[in-house]
């Protein structure tokens, strides 16, 4: 046996050998293995919780890296989610206000997100998730999205998937500007230090907006003004040790027309809303090779005050949710192609507002995931358990599988179980019910892929299926009296949901010649409400369009580098409602684009959004910005 794991050893060491040797004999230029490593748009987190290559899983995994985020151009971020398979978005108007990404029609609560590895929920917010509202483009270096359930890895709130965005670290120096529709200004500027010790950086990011009428009837234009920081710094204590500190800050003020919502009022409002949400986390790594450690500290905080100057100066509601955590995460390859996933956290989450006092709880869970990564093959299983302060415990599995079955051409097979705990709102607010249980979804894919995104052609098809059960969904009591309508006037949440959503996504890039590219990616999504014996069994789930397509290309002229480039995103019907009563109709909205290097460090760029000025809604009752046209330059130093 000991013989067979040394000769596995050897033939999994021998390529890095022989290019070490390769190096060593090349005489004309000094070459080190940092030469070998794949780009960063191959490399995910969100898979296995720690470092590995989109091919190495079986999962659903699209990575979007810098260079294709100035390529699109702007602050707002949705326009660069929805170049990924299976991303729908609903915005409660225009950028800054509310903003809700869905993934394979979970709901949006149910998407994980975490902003250079600190989770950023809001457990002040209804369902406890995160609002993109006051996430912007200018600070964001990558952005890593898993499609499917893997609270195995992740824990609670991985039930639609996972999005993991770095912010960059920057080297040298770099600023952006540009003004445009709506007397609308986007300014970035980044920089980063680096050495034999460690590195520094920051980049920071303003966003201002005259904008336009939250209200969809509305004619008073309702602004945003959003100013950002974000910094990273390491230190080197040894060749194995690293010490490592994050932080992000983003304040933002957003006008607003009416509450809940300005399909219920009948004209502007002067109301408004300011935001500030701050995370830190700070750890130490260490890796000798075989093995690879983090543990870290972190936390994350969201406060809002809502405003409305007709009944006075004091705000009308105010929230802070707050979560402290400290983590342990690793990797360790003990012979050959074998790999160990494992890790382990607590945190602790708060919630207080003007109408409920403070309420806190803690959850805590460790996982393990073998593999194997040998020659065509990589596949992982693993298994997590929770233990939540009020629910006790939970456990969670999840498996995948990647063959290369001929060169460049891979089969891909995943399982996974995903879970969410009710949000602090959802149980102690005004409307809240002390009797939910958590939220559970198994989800599975089975996919084939050439290539992959990171390179200029690559194609890809994945089949889906996720079914979920236990569905929080708020209930009206309007002429209810009793059970969980005991005073709860208005409403109040309850596990009525048993959904589910299938369908297949498809992702394709081309590059016919060295100056012609183009990508497109698709996504069928089939939802449905299983609910038993309730009202809106068999309905479509609400926001989810079962058609949606994001296609672009680029042209690189032979003018001097002047590259034309153009997007069209395409979505079908849906319905605003769970009782599907209330219809939004499909849209196309078209965007072009142009750049034009100026030497070697300085490059123009414009564009004009919604070329054809089309009307739609993405939320019933809220505005969408019509045609927009934008300039401006980036530098580098």
């Amino acid at each position: 046996m000991c013989k067979y794991l040394f000769l596995l050893s050897c033939l999994t060491l021998h390529p890095v050998s022989v290019l070490a040797q390769e190096a060593s004999e090349d005489t004309a230029d000094t070459v080190s293995l940092d030469d070998y490593r794949p780009p960063e748009t191959r490399i995910t987190v969100t898979a296995t919780g720690n470092r590995a290559e989109v091919e190495d899983t079986g999962q659903a995994v699209t990575i979007i890296g810098r260079e294709e985020i100035e390529q699109v151009q702007g602050g707002d971020l949705t326009r660069i989610l929805v170049r990924a398979p299976g991303v729908t978005i609903s915005r409660n108007g225009g950028v800054g206000a509310f903003t809700g990404v869905r993934v394979r029609g979970a709901e949006a609560e149910q998407l994980l997100v975490l902003v250079d590895g600190i989770r950023v929920a809001d457990p002040a917010a209804p369902s406890g998730g995160f609002d993109f509202g006051n996430l912007l483009t200018g600070n964001i270096a990558k952005l890593d999205l898993l499609r499917g359930s893997n609270s195995t890895i992740w824990g609670s709130d991985a039930v639609g998937g996972v999005l993991a965005v770095t912010t960059r670290e920057a080297s040298g120096l770099s600023a952006s500007a540009e003004y445009g529709s709506r007397d609308t200004l986007f300014g970035t500027v980044s920089g980063g230090l680096s050495g034999e010790t460690g590195y520094i950086g920051l980049s920071g990011s303003y966003f201002t907006t005259d904008g336009f009428s939250t209200a969809d009837a509305g004619t008073e234009a309702d602004g945003f003004e959003q100013w950002s920081v974000s910094g990273r710094g390491s230190l080197y204590l040894s060749d194995r040790v690293e010490l490592f500190l994050r932080g992000r800050y983003a304040e933002g003020d957003l006008e607003l027309d009416g509450f809940p919502a300005p399909a219920f009022v009948l004209g502007d409002t002067a109301e408004f809303q300011e935001t500030e949400q701050h995370s830190i986390a700070a750890g130490a790594a260490y890796d000798s090779g075989p093995l690879f450690v983090t543990a870290s500290y972190s936390f994350a905080d969201t406060e809002r005050a809502n405003f409305n100057p007709a009944v006075g100066t004091a705000p009308g509601f105010t929230s802070d949710g707050h979560s402290d955590r400290i983590e342990l995460r690793g990797e360790w390859r003990p012979i050959g192609p074998l790999i160990v996933n494992f890790g382990g956290e607590s945190e602790w989450t708060s919630l207080e507002t003007n109408f409920t006092a403070r309420q806190e709880t803690r959850i805590s869970g460790a996982y393990a995931q073998a593999g194997i990564e040998f020659g065509p093959l990589s596949a992982h299983v693993g298994a997590r358990h929770d233990d939540h302060a009020r629910f006790g415990g939970t456990t969670s599995f999840g498996g995948d599988i990647s063959y290369e079955i001929v060169d460049d051409i891979r089969i891909r097979a995943s399982v996974g179980e995903g879970f969410k705990v009710p949000s602090l709102f959802q149980l102690f607010s005004d409307f809240g019910n002390e009797l939910l249980r958590p939220e559970q979804s198994t989800s599975y894919d089975l996919g084939l892929a050439w290539r992959d995104r990171s390179q200029s052609t690559y194609a890809g098809v994945t089949l889906f299926h996720r079914d979920a059960e236990n569905q929080i969904e708020f209930v009206s009591c309007f002429g209810v009296t009793g059970g969980i309508c005991t005073n709860r006037p208005f409403g109040t949440f309850d596990n009525v949901g048993r959904v589910r959503a299938q369908g297949f996504e498809v992702e394709l890039g081309a590059k016919p010649s060295e100056k012609f590219s183009m990508r497109a990616a698709y996504a069928y999504t089939d939802t449905e409400n299983r609910t038993l014996g309730a009202a809106n069994q068999g309905n479509v789930l609400a926001r989810r369009p079962k058609h949606a397509l994001t296609f672009s290309a680029d042209w690189r002229t032979p003018l001097a580098g002047f590259v034309l480039g153009g997007d069209i995103r395409m979505v079908s019907d849906s319905f605003d409602d769970a009782g599907n009563f209330t219809r939004l109709d499909g849209y196309q909205v078209v965007t072009v684009r142009a750049s034009l290097p100026v030497g070697e460090r300085v490059e123009l760029f414009g564009r004009v959004e919604n070329l054809f000025d089309a009307d739609y809604q993405t939320a019933a009752g809220f505005g969408t910005p019509g045609r927009g046209t934008f300039a401006g330059a980036r530098a580098k130093f």
